[in-house]
């Protein structure tokens, strides 16, 4: 397993980012992943708020989860001024410093409607002016009247979203929006192709989740887990490199691109199910972080976790700098390294393991 990803396989990466998946608009990007994962299992099953849900090996009785989540951030219309601005509300932990000057696409039933943030000129801005907030920052679309803009098909409640997308950076740096998360989306897809290629066979289900609406409070992991109701879950999502300049190492721990795959410590983590995916990391010789996370991760690993009286879940994460931008960040090797640890994970498992610290 010298060389994980491969050209093909570089190129559904590429796809799959540059496609809009705002959260609860998720389905165009939840079709191209379904599409992509179909020839390596065995049936698959969907929920009514568009979570897609890949299974190897049905029948069996003990099920494992690996889990992304497949939704990006973005912005609401929220009210159309009488001479065609556009005002927004957030859809998750949209940016509203990163927004001015950015290029973006609404999206309407009769298509995309390019618009841009607008922003005063340096020269006419006032100093208590200049720092951007949801107050002052507003969509131009190229109309002078309301009734332009709804002719466009723009009213209020389509979604916005940043028109950004996918580069690579001296050959091992992925860029883009919404590597946050629908890189684990890839990777997991990944998983499930080495084990078809590698002709891996378990003795339990596989249940292969690419979640939506984490960004708005893990709700679509919420209920895909009390559809599936796992016996295990593992879940993969990013979390801050905490490298670059103006970040706060006391506050935000001690990360690194390039260092590996982030193993967090947390209420939420079963402790047992976490040793086995250390033990697994330095079998394989795989580097790996370690991470903290006082009260919840902030993923779907606590949507898990707190569900059908307790799951035994463990989250593996990818460090990505600038999250919640349009030029996301992370490391190749780290990416590999992630799909690595699942793989290897997946084969430590025993149907039936019992990961109770009291029996």
């Amino acid at each position: 397993m010298k060389k994980i990803i491969t050209k093909e396989s570089q190129e559904f990466l590429e796809k799959y980012l540059n496609n809009a998946s705002p959260t609860g608009f998720e389905s165009e990007g939840q079709q191209l992943w379904l599409d992509h994962i179909r020839p390596y299992i065995d049936e698959y099953f969907t929920d009514n708020y568009g979570s897609v849900v890949g299974v190897v090996n049905p029948t069996a009785k003990y099920k494992v989860v690996i889990e992304a989540h497949a939704d990006e951030i973005s912005w609401f219309v929220h009210y159309l001024t009488k001479d065609g601005f556009i005002y927004l509300r957030r859809n998750g932990g949209s940016d509203h410093m990163i927004a001015p000057s950015k290029r973006v696409n609404i999206h309407t039933d009769k298509g995309i409607v390019k618009a841009v943030f607008g922003w005063p000129a340096i020269h006419m801005r006032q100093k208590k002016e200049e720092t951007p907030s949801l107050k002052n920052i507003f969509l131009d679309c190229g109309c002078s009247t309301k009734e332009e803009v709804e002719e466009l098909g723009v009213h209020v409640g389509c979604v916005v979203t940043f028109e950004d997308e996918f580069m690579t950076l001296n050959k091992n740096r992925y860029v883009g929006r919404a590597i946050d998360n629908r890189m684990g989306g890839f990777m997991i897809a990944e998983v499930l192709r080495l084990l078809k290629k590698e002709k891996k066979k378990f003795p339990y289900a596989l249940y292969i989740v690419n979640a939506v609406q984490e960004e708005v409070g893990l709700r679509g992991a919420q209920m895909i887990a009390q559809k599936i109701k796992p016996d295990i879950a593992i879940i993969t999502d990013v979390c801050h490199d905490t490298q670059t300049p103006m970040v706060n190492k006391i506050e935000n721990g001690d990360l690194s691109s390039g260092e590996g795959p982030v193993l967090t410590y947390g209420p939420a983590v079963q402790n047992n199910l976490l040793k086995k995916v250390i033990k697994t990391a330095e079998k394989n010789k795989i580097p790996f972080q370690r991470a903290a996370a006082s009260r919840a991760t902030g993923t779907d690993t606590d949507a898990f976790a707190y569900s059908n009286e307790g799951v035994p879940s463990v989250l593996i994460s990818l460090p990505l700098r600038y999250m919640h931008t349009t030029v996301e960040m992370c490391r190749k090797e780290d990416v590999e390294n992630t799909i690595r640890l699942i793989f290897h994970t997946l084969a430590e498992i025993k149907s039936g393991e019992d990961f109770r610290y009291i029996k």
